[in-house]
């Protein structure tokens, strides 16, 4: 399947995870109106649920929708309902009422929070913890690797093994939380909090790991594999360096797989791993995503689910046609 029709599937594809999520999470039990166990009285809730469309399941998937889309917004601009209420609000003395033309709802949980509100403040935090993470994981996995398949069967490539075969096997939580007791148990005063180089180091170093360890995997079986084939051996007899025979030669090949996982690897480091920023109290998405699904906030789990849903599909286009760039033979 080319690329342009597997990009004219996304919105589809996005469509269906929709209905997916929307259904499993009106299914789950207790009220949205419910705040730590604080129940309204029953007229409140239903006035409620009539006011954010919580009454109706059908009524509820279109009017999200919609307004998701930006489909209500060029509808309502259209028929004059926008220019009506700027008109109306000018007559009254006060400032237009400022609506997004992708308008993802409001909190449930949150109060006087917009969803796009909130996104705009954790997203932002969720991509430089991930983006750092994918840094560190090229940078620990290819080193691995490439010392790994230059000496097999020596203490360095068991020692990337076992590095590997640890941040596979370790759950992220468990690195987490040494990471944050280390500093304690040797005698250094704890340096933290969001917003200091630690801060955002040490989450980033914890979702890390894990990648690390497939591309550390990857890299050296590519090598391995790369460092049998013949123009190896054709740059060995032309007099070329190791270093240029390893860096120059086999590492071009043998990247190709690594390629191809950093697509589903970058978005999920980019959403934020949810354990990861509750170890560390880091104010991104995952923060607020298991507060949402605890209080059943559907405007804000719908959204967080989209936006994974969106980069992990763009980020997998964009690794394709980079992999095709790079072995035209794939095409």
């Amino acid at each position: 399947m080319s690329l342009v029709r597997r990009l004219l599937m996304v919105p589809v594809i996005l469509l269906v995870i929709y209905t997916l999520t929307l259904t499993l999470a009106w299914a789950v039990p207790g009220s949205p109106m419910e705040h730590e166990g604080r129940r309204p009285p029953p007229e409140v809730q239903r006035a409620l649920e009539r006011q954010y469309n919580l009454d109706s399941f059908g009524s509820f998937y279109r009017s999200y929708l919609l307004n998701a889309t930006g489909l209500a917004y060029l509808r309502d601009r259209w028929n004059g309902t926008l220019a009506d209420e700027e008109l109306r609000a000018r007559d009254r003395g006060q400032a237009p009422p400022e609506r997004p033309v992708f308008d993802l709802g409001p909190s449930l949980q949150y109060e006087d929070w917009r969803v796009n509100e909130i996104l705009a403040s954790s997203f932002p935090v969720s991509a430089a913890v991930g983006l750092t993470s994918i840094v560190i994981a090229l940078a620990i996995g290819l080193s691995a690797g490439v010392i790994g398949a230059a000496r097999p069967g020596s203490w360095a490539d068991g020692l990337s093994l076992t590095v590997a075969l640890a941040g596979i096997s370790l759950p992220s939580f468990v690195i987490g939380a040494a990471l944050l007791m280390l500093p304690g148990a040797l005698g250094i005063p704890a340096v933290g909090g969001w917003g200091t180089l630690s801060g955002l180091l040490l989450p980033a170093f914890t979702l890390s790991l894990a990648p690390a360890a497939y591309i550390a995997r990857l890299t050296r079986m590519g090598m391995l594999e790369a460092m049998d084939s013949d123009y190896v051996r054709t740059a060995r007899a032309k007099g070329c360096s190791e270093r240029r025979v390893l860096l120059g030669h086999a590492l071009k090949n043998a990247f190709l797989p690594v390629l191809s996982y950093l697509g589903p690897a970058s978005a999920m480091a980019m959403t934020g791993s949810f354990v990861v920023e509750k170890v560390f109290s880091v104010p991104g998405l995952g923060q607020h995503f298991v507060n949402a699904v605890l209080n059943k906030d559907l405007f804000l789990i719908i959204a967080v689910v989209m936006i994974y849903s969106t980069m992990l599909i763009l980020l997998n286009l964009a690794v394709d046609a980079l992999y095709r760039w790079a072995d035209p033979r794939t095409a």
